[in-house]
């Protein structure tokens, strides 16, 4: 299995368990020259833009270490242009949420963005 189809098959579990949380999925590896989001979803009223990250084991760091701040300014950009693209959405309340799956353990912090740094 090549890296792009593992990473498919973890964004799928966690669209799966965000659906269970009570999102809405929205969007899949949404793409523009900006960067990719992996998933866009509603949590209620807030359209949230989730990033996905999977860790077999702890030894090269935590999944949710990996979303620095230069992967956050990408993923911020890349929401920018989507809301741009979607004036529907522009005056939701945005946040942003990273799911973290190591092994089968899997971890949903929303609003990482301001908890991660």
């Amino acid at each position: 299995m090549n890296k792009r189809s593992v990473g498919s098959s973890y964004e799928a579990f966690a669209e799966r368990y965000l659906e269970t949380q009570g999102y809405r999925i929205l969007e899949k590896n949404y793409r523009c020259r900006q960067g990719e989001i992996d998933l866009i979803a509603m949590d209620g009223e807030y359209l949230v833009f989730v990033e996905v990250k999977y860790r077999k084991d702890e030894r090269n760091g935590s999944p949710l270490e990996s979303v620095d701040p230069r992967k956050q300014r990408r993923i911020s950009r890349t929401a920018s242009w989507y809301l741009m693209c979607h004036p529907e959405t522009y005056r939701m309340p945005c946040r942003f949420d990273v799911v973290g799956i190591e092994g089968e353990r899997i971890t949903l912090i929303r609003d990482a963005f301001s908890y991660i740094r």
